[in-house]
């Protein structure tokens, strides 16, 4: 008896680390996915934000009233710009990656030229602010020589804005079949190509505005042109077959699921300008105006390491979607959060270990260092709470889900946080803290929300949406206008 109880623990022991086993390479395999896509996009985002930021530094070194008016147009237009177009290019990242899944590979580049389409034309839409932005800027009450040089810095941003529409489009076009290494690799060489125009231009020649703008522009469409030749030049043979009058067809689909996904990213992205926006109101605010703008930009350089974890999170879920496997789905979900959640703890402890010294990195100013080290507990909260709502978003986008996101995203931030943090602020006198706790307040609800979300999503329901949606936008080859080319193409 002994001897069979024996035997029985001794199976028990043997299946249990058979299992762990299993476990244990399923998680590795799943990490090294992750890894492979989240690795490139984080680097294209820090290079793509790196060059605005060394445009500032370049520019600020002509003069204050030169880097104040650099600023509005950054901070307010273009940020707006950006959260439109990249926004409305999620779309292409969710469709493509399930496409990409469904191995319906021809659908791949027609869904690329619609979204050339529908981005091209928002874009133009834009165009009026920026053409107008002096007058806005008199309008909001800015300082006449701010707001006539603000005006004259926003024209040269609409070269800038149409190279937005193909690279952002491309980058997810190329993450949704795993080729944005090369995306990675060509954003950073267009960082250092910006670094040495800036150099040359305003240093060297003493160009100034025209130099600085000069520089993002070439390495801007640096990277567009690159894009570009590695799709014609035959890298994606599987999915671009060429172009075709078929991306004029189904758009209305297209343009919904557009117009969903940049709501959701503006409303991520508008939000922390408010904080800005609602600081400025704050009497005698300049040394904690000056100490949040310094926590801002930690978040910020932390969110791009995040913002890969978002990329291959929507990536992998669309992926598997399309596929038809909601287990692989909702096993990647769990592995990346975990693995985000890892980097989050690891960042959030070391500014709690750093706490204000942290702000010498930035300023020499020991009032502003002291104010930082009484944000150092919101700021080291907000870098946790990044890793974890970047990839709960990043799996509602792998599922097209963009519409629910935006809708917790105007509750939890626009009718909780910011009048929390307005009455915080303003009614019981906690003047930056205040908004600030209050518009994390926010961020803690939607993470919660969309936490709960994902828990109780149904997975293999999820695997049925994406098919319908694919089949419902799936183009035969004889509805296609360039049969011929496509058939050659299969063949």
């Amino acid at each position: 008896m002994e001897e069979m109880r024996q035997f029985l623990l001794g199976r028990s022991r043997e299946r249990k680390n058979v299992i762990s086993s299993d476990l244990a390479e399923r998680v590795w395999g799943e990490s090294k996915k992750i890894w492979k896509i989240a690795f490139p996009a984080t680097l294209a985002r820090v290079s793509q934000f790196g060059t605005l930021v060394i445009a500032q530094a370049f520019i600020g070194h002509i003069s204050q009233l030169h880097l104040a008016a650099y600023a509005l147009i950054q901070i307010l237009f273009l940020r707006f710009a950006i959260g439109i177009t990249l926004g409305m290019s999620t779309a292409t990242e969710t469709l493509c990656g399930q496409a990409f899944g469904a191995k319906q590979y021809h659908m791949m580049g027609i869904y690329l030229q619609r979204s050339w389409i529908i981005n091209l034309v928002t874009t133009t839409l834009l165009l009026p602010v920026f053409f107008f932005a002096r007058q806005i800027f008199m309008i909001l009450g800015e300082q006449s020589d701010i707001a006539r040089l603000a005006g004259y810095i926003s024209l040269w941003f609409i070269p800038i804005l149409y190279s937005f529409v193909f690279s952002f489009t491309i980058q997810k076009y190329l993450q949704g079949q795993l080729k944005n290494n090369f995306v990675g690799w060509v954003s950073a060489g267009s960082l250092l190509i910006h670094v040495l125009l800036s150099w040359i231009f305003v240093n060297k020649l003493h160009w100034g505005i025209p130099g600085a703008m000069t520089a993002i522009i070439v390495a801007s469409w640096f990277v567009v042109i690159a894009e570009f030749m590695y799709i014609f030049g035959g890298w994606c043979p599987k999915t671009w077959r060429g172009f075709t009058c078929a991306a004029f067809s189904d758009l209305f689909p297209i343009i919904k699921l557009s117009i969903s996904s940049g709501l959701m990213l503006c409303l991520e992205l508008w939000y922390n300008a408010i904080i800005i926006l609602l600081a400025g109101y704050a009497k005698n605010a300049a040394v904690a105006i000056s100490a949040f703008s310094i926590c801002l930009n930690i978040i910020s350089w932390e969110f791009m390491l995040c913002v890969g974890f978002l990329v291959s999170s929507s990536v992998r879920v669309s992926n598997e979607l399309g596929k038809g496997d909601a287990e692989a789905a909702k096993f990647s979900v769990k592995v990346i959060t975990f693995t985000s959640i890892c980097v989050g703890v690891f960042f959030c402890a070391l500014c709690l270990i750093c706490g204000g010294k942290i702000g010498y990195l930035f300023i020499n100013d020991e009032k502003v260092v002291e104010y930082l080290s009484k944000l150092t507990f919101l700021l080291s909260l907000s870098v946790f709470l990044n890793s974890i709502q970047c990839v709960l978003t990043g799996a509602a986008i792998g599922a097209g889900r963009q519409s629910m996101v935006a809708y917790i995203n105007i509750f939890c931030y626009y009718i909780v946080g910011i009048p929390v943090g307005l009455l915080l602020g303003y009614v019981l006198h906690m003047k930056i803290k205040g908004i600030w706790i209050g518009m994390q307040l926010g961020v803690i609800l939607q993470s919660l929300m969309l936490a709960y979300v994902t828990w109780t999503t149904d997975w293999n329901e999820q695997v049925n949406k994406a098919s319908e949606r694919l089949n419902k936008l799936l183009l035969k080859n004889s509805d296609e206008c360039n049969e011929d080319s496509v058939q050659e193409g299969l063949s």
